[in-house]
């Protein structure tokens, strides 16, 4: 029986803001067309010559030809920005045709549309300013709400994918056990977010020799005792005592930061390399000149793991229930947002959550709006704003630009391999002190 759609709360709240927005939906990303949508393009301007001859100078084939559902791709101009862009930075297609013209992704984004079986789930990207603010800076943004209409919030719903709950795909059949049990974790914020990311890879590490992507150990005879195994393992992580002895001993480990910083700083100058846009580069520029990397050796890598420590400690004195709260609800919309049966195991996803968190932190930090709030001798109303601000920027640009690029993507992945075993779970947790 379908049941109404959830929504995190952010969700209901969100509004295209339009004209005002400081950034363009499309601008950065690669922008696919279907070809039923191709076709609806073409037949829509094909009164319009000149129409019809800018479309197809605009909208090219994919070169990976028929193999992929992308019969199509939008060429974005050298800046970034989509070839169909008004003066006043909204989409020309859209004023003279409508909605109908626009492929899926520009009629339906910043929403993302999941379909579990029968049940329907609503969240955003944070690659949308606004659904940034509305996600980071409300104490409740992340609660899940039932709606029983879905078109009020979600254009094309139709459009969403599609995670079928099959028994015979143990991996995805249980996945809603197993993320709520995640969730859980998440929501035990009498530990700081650290500890809990460690909590997560704990627990994933405990399910990890038979609950992955591709396994069989739920086929036959074997079920009944894998699925009481899997149970007890979710059932470890409620007893109190069992979660504070993992937390005291997260606590005692020492991070070699300076190597950590490294790293972070060769994604995003890489990110900046690849020419992401005037703000996402203005952004990256102001992180790296306050945090004073360079060439990035290893004193240089060891004084900006210094610097970023100490203005953790002040920004923590200053604005911690703030901070803690924009961490806290990022963690919780990824757990919504991106399936962890996307990845081939729960240790590689808690992994790249990590990874991303880390980014963050250290990007944040090295905001200079932050860095300079950070020696401020006590908060106040207007420096609270400022520092949502510059929060609202550097997540969304860093979703925008970073998280899903093809080689942030690649790192994860070989940083951690299919994160199965000791050794993933050892990477989690060193990422998670950072």
């Amino acid at each position: 029986m379908a049941t109404d759609p959830t929504l995190l709360r952010y969700m209901t709240r969100f509004r295209c803001i339009a004209e005002r927005c400081e950034d363009t939906c499309c601008s950065g990303l690669r922008v696919p067309v279907s070809e039923a949508h191709w076709q609806r393009m073409q037949a829509t301007v094909a009164s319009s010559p000149e129409e019809t001859e800018r479309l197809y100078q605009l909208v090219l084939p994919n070169p990976d030809g028929a193999s992929t559902p992308e019969h199509a791709f939008i060429q974005m101009r050298p800046d970034g920005h989509c070839p169909f862009l008004d003066t006043e930075r909204l989409c020309s297609l859209q004023r003279r045709h409508g909605d109908a013209v626009l492929p899926d992704i520009c009629a339906t984004f910043p929403r993302v549309v999941t379909k579990w079986g029968e049940r329907v789930e609503v969240t955003g990207t944070l690659a949308c300013p606004e659904v940034a603010r509305q996600c980071l800076l409300a104490e409740d943004a992340v609660e899940p709400v039932s709606e029983p209409s879905l078109s009020q919030h979600v254009p094309r719903p139709e459009s969403a994918r599609h995670l079928p709950l099959d028994e015979a795909d143990a991996y995805g059949f249980h996945a809603d056990t197993v993320r709520a049990a995640m969730l859980r974790l998440l929501h035990r914020r009498e530990y700081p977010l650290a500890s809990r990311l460690a909590l997560l890879g704990h627990l994933a590490y405990g399910l990890d020799s038979f609950y992955f992507r591709g396994t069989e150990s739920f086929r036959g005879e074997e079920r009944a005792g894998t699925e009481a195994r899997l149970a007890e393992v979710l059932q470890g992580f409620e007893s109190p005592d069992a979660l504070e002895a993992m937390h005291r001993d997260f606590s005692a480990l020492a991070l070699p930061g300076g190597p950590c910083v490294g790293l972070f700083t060769s994604v995003l100058k890489a990110r900046m390399a690849a020419g992401r846009g005037e703000r996402f580069t203005t952004l990256l520029q102001g992180v790296l000149e306050s945090l004073r990397l360079g060439e990035g050796s290893p004193g240089e890598l060891d004084a900006a793991w210094g610097t970023y420590a100490e203005r953790w400690r002040r920004l923590e004195a200053l604005h911690g229930a703030r901070v803690r709260q924009y961490f806290h609800n990022y963690a919780t919309h990824h757990l919504w947002r991106s399936p962890f049966t996307e990845a081939p195991s729960l240790l590689a996803y808690v992994f790249r959550l990590v990874l991303r968190v880390g980014l963050l932190r250290l990007a944040l930090v090295g905001h200079p709006r932050v860095a300079a709030l950070c020696l401020e001798p006590s908060p106040t109303p207007v420096s609270q704003e400022q520092l949502d601000r510059a929060a609202v920027e550097t997540f969304q640009l860093v979703a925008k630009h970073v998280e899903q690029a093809p080689d942030f993507l690649s790192l994860a992945e070989g940083l951690v391999g299919p994160g199965r075993g000791a050794d993933a779970l050892g990477k989690v947790l060193v990422f998670a002190t950072f």
